[in-house]
């Protein structure tokens, strides 16, 4: 995996030491032996996870800044990305990992453990920590890499936002349609779209990757419920 992830990585033009490869092999045993155990990933063979997973998690570093000692937030980070290769190539920045499964919380605080990596982790879900006191409006930079819409994406993170930090959701491909549709959305929640950002990672196809920045408080009544986010998107 070592020699790998170095290769991965090296299509992005990202130079990985030797002690963060090992870093990241430690995270792919990891992830290969809890995936036994409850559903994590269904890329598992290692030249897949190296460049689909690690490399395509570092991906955020070409398209948008994250400033030294950022405080940084991965929602709904599922197996830890982009979040965790973030941290191992990024010490500096301060990690906190959210995900509503405490399984998954069990996973990120054994593989920040074996890696010795300062992360604070959080099971909740999105919405009910982003009305919380000390996690609203506490971070320069939100992360996710989330199925879910990005209007959705967006009630969900920018309330986590400082005036001033970027909000980053990671995509899949022809996006147009998707962020004309979070236009208004992301209006009300007091983002604005800086950049959308088109690109081929090399043997693992099409990615977009959309930056917001958060120029004005969200209001009170956002993030919702759960269910009214779901059924009636902004």
């Amino acid at each position: 995996m070592k020699n790998l992830v170095k290769k991965a990585c090296e299509k992005i033009e990202i130079s990985l030491n030797d002690e963060q490869a090992q870093k990241f092999e430690n995270y792919y045993n990891l992830l290969i032996e809890w995936n036994e155990k409850f559903n994590l990933t269904r890329i598992v063979e290692p030249q897949e996870v190296a460049l689909k997973h690690f490399a395509d998690s570092l991906t955020v570093l070409k398209y948008c800044d994250i400033p030294k000692s950022a405080s940084v937030i991965d929602v709904g980070t599922g197996a830890g990305f982009p979040g965790i290769p973030l941290k191992i190539y990024r010490p500096d920045i301060k990690l906190t990992l959210l995900d509503s499964l405490n399984k998954r919380v069990i996973f990120l605080n054994e593989v920040a453990k074996k890696n010795n990596l300062e992360i604070k982790t959080l099971h909740s879900r999105a919405e009910d920590a982003g009305r919380k006191k000390d996690e609203r409006s506490k971070y320069d930079t939100a992360l996710s890499r989330a199925v879910a819409r990005l209007n959705v994406l967006c009630e969900y993170c920018i309330p986590f936002l400082k005036i001033g930090g970027n909000f980053i959701a990671m995509k899949g491909p022809d996006l147009s349609e998707e962020v004309d549709e979070a236009k208004s959305a992301i209006k009300l929640l007091g983002g604005e779209i800086i950049s959308v950002n088109e690109f081929n990672l090399d043997g693992a196809g099409k990615r977009t990757i959309v930056v917001i920045k958060k120029i004005k408080p969200t209001p009170n009544a956002y993030p919702r419920i759960s269910g009214k986010i779901k059924s009636k998107p902004l």
